[in-house]
């Protein structure tokens, strides 16, 4: 078998961030999240690392991200781009925003051959979600049988604003659903959700979807299919877009996949808000000052 290949989703603007958070520092030796999935992921057994992006990043990620980790990792780079679209379909002109996830794991097709994991560049997973994959990924993933490192909701919650999560339930353990629940607070240790009249309503503290997935080559008919159908219904709609997480839920109703659900109990956290980087720059220093990471990642 292929060994597992780590893909990273960062080809999106961070509207709500403010800018190419992607690439934004968080370490005291001048780190982003990146650096520290890649390391975490190296650590685990990867040797491969796509990351997706917009063609005009590319000198921008060779000089922060690439060139340093290259002597460690394989790395290759999947472009995201709007126009490119599945024939007959032509993108609007005054189309500016990326597709989605959905599109956005599609286009790196022709750079994998085996079973890959894809997470997003601006999520701190830990190193145990990076272990459970890698295992996963050698010993069970299968064209049918799929899966999900999943956080505790509570977990994954900012103090500084909402967040939208999805919300997993799952049947001796395989997902069997995913409910995408908006403008969730934490009050009080606990996860609220916000309905449109400004009313709190406590959610279970269950598990949560952090885009943290595996799979086989096998999902990209499957995913072909779905952006498809979703482009019939909304290439005229302005911002809409198709996440992968949608795509999951569609394949498992339909029942041509299963997701098996692991559970961990690594930290997450990530930077939604611009206030959240203070949060995300101690927590990592407090890592290293632990021995958790060493202060240069990337050293011979």
């Amino acid at each position: 078998m292929q060994e597992p290949v780590l893909v990273i989703l960062a080809a999106g603007l961070g509207s709500r961030y403010g800018g190419l958070k992607q690439i934004d520092v968080v370490g005291n030796n001048g780190e982003s999240i990146i650096d520290f999935s890649i390391y975490d992921a190296y650590q685990a057994g990867f040797r491969k690392v796509v990351l997706i992006i917009r063609a005009e990043h590319e000198a921008l990620f060779d000089e922060h991200i690439t060139n340093k980790i290259r002597p460690f990792m394989e790395v290759e780079y999947a472009y995201q781009d709007v126009h490119d679209l599945p024939a007959p379909f032509e993108c609007p002109k005054e189309r500016t925003k990326p597709w989605g996830t959905t599109q956005a794991l599609l286009v790196t097709e022709p750079h994998i051959n085996g079973p890959f994991m894809i997470i997003n560049a601006d999520d701190f997973y830990g190193r145990e979600s990076f272990e459970i994959m890698y295992n996963f990924l050698k010993n069970e993933v299968s064209d049918d049988c799929f899966g999900m490192v999943g956080y505790q909701l509570t977990k994954t919650l900012t103090d500084n604003g909402t967040v939208t999560r999805g919300v997993c339930e799952n049947e001796n353990g395989f997902l069997s659903k995913i409910v995408e629940v908006q403008k969730i607070i934490r009050k009080n240790d606990k996860a609220y959700s916000v309905d449109e009249n400004g009313n709190e309503v406590e959610i279970e503290d269950g598990i949560c979807s952090m885009n943290f997935w595996g799979f086989t080559p096998a999902v990209y008919p499957l995913m072909k299919e779905i952006f498809r159908q979703f482009l019939e219904e909304k290439i005229n709609v302005p911002k809409s877009e198709h996440v992968i997480p949608s795509a999951i839920g569609q394949l498992i109703n339909e029942g041509k996949v299963k997701v098996k659900v692991m559970a961990t109990h690594a930290d997450w956290f990530g930077v939604t808000y611009p206030q959240d980087k203070d949060t995300v720059t101690r927590r990592i220093a407090q890592y290293k000052m632990q021995g958790l990471y060493p202060f240069n990642l990337w050293k011979d």
